[in-house]
């Protein structure tokens, strides 16, 4: 794996474990949609986020429940950029755009945005174009299909080989574009088009994508999947599932972990990573 991430003017080095601190300004989103839906309550929410450790705060404008209809990019543009600009001058760590719109992504980048998440996996030309204009860094996730039917009983051959060849062949276009190496991470993209077998058996590959050398993303906090292991049916009640399965991660491979419940992320990680070091 590469020892540095490259986004815009931040270098994170991958040394250790990145937690990426979730910040959805919507009214809909599965765990916390309505939380942070206005401009100030947003810009307090991504101000605590980094106060509690995290590295990264990633914006999202647009629900990807399972389920959940397509926003415009108008509509999210409106939700995401002034969230972003205002994050982008006060913080002293990356913001990420959490968008698979090519205008909301070029536009957020344009106020200071150092990361694109695109949940759709740069399938969109014009996506790629964004990233190939500019130095942000980048995240490939993988989604079958489409978030409002993306669990209409998802079917994979083998899911992990599957997963594996898309996200290589999204990295490898992104670099054929002029995207560098050192830009890109990659995204499993769990509970996205994924039973609970397929789930698991991409956490349990993690080391086999992590073998590629691009860092992976994994993003597994408060998921569908945890409420069916441990019959939790409110996400808000699955951190003890959560922590479980980001430790997990990070111990199989994962350098970035994206999350809800930052402060307790990095505790359990600097717990871990103690206990590596004197190993």
């Amino acid at each position: 794996m590469s020892s540095i991430w490259r986004c815009g003017s931040f270098s994170l080095s991958l040394d250790r474990a990145l937690v990426m601190g979730i910040l959805n300004v919507t009214p809909d989103s599965f765990s916390d949609g309505g939380t942070y839906d206005d401009p100030v309550s947003a810009l307090e929410g991504g101000l605590q986020l980094a106060a509690q450790g995290a590295d990264i705060v990633d914006v999202g404008g647009e629900s990807t429940r399972p389920g959940a209809a397509e926003l415009n990019g108008a509509d999210e543009l409106a939700r995401v950029r002034p969230v972003v600009e205002r994050l982008a001058q006060d913080l002293s760590v990356p913001v990420s755009i959490d968008t698979r719109h090519a205008e909301v992504a070029r536009a957020c980048v344009q106020v200071g945005a150092s990361i694109v998440n695109d949940v759709s996996g740069f399938r969109d030309p014009e996506m790629v174009a964004v990233v190939a204009t500019c130095d942000a860094g980048v995240v490939i996730m993988h989604m079958l299909g489409e978030p409002g039917s993306m669990q209409d009983e998802p079917h994979y051959d083998d899911v992990v080989v599957q997963v594996r060849e898309y996200l290589l062949d999204r990295a490898l276009t992104l670099e054929r574009a002029g995207v560098a190496r050192q830009r890109i991470a990659i995204d499993p993209g769990i509970g996205f088009g994924k039973t609970l077998e397929h789930n698991i058996a991409l956490l349990r590959a993690l080391p086999e994508l992590a073998a590629f050398g691009y860092p992976v993303l994994v993003g597994v906090s408060r998921k569908r999947f945890i409420g069916v292991l441990t019959g939790t049916r409110r996400p808000d009640d699955r951190l003890g599932g959560s922590l479980a399965s980001a430790v997990w991660a990070v111990e199989h491979g994962a350098a970035i972990a994206r999350v809800h419940d930052v402060a307790q992320t990095v505790q359990a990680l600097k717990v871990i990573d103690a206990l590596r070091e004197k190993a």
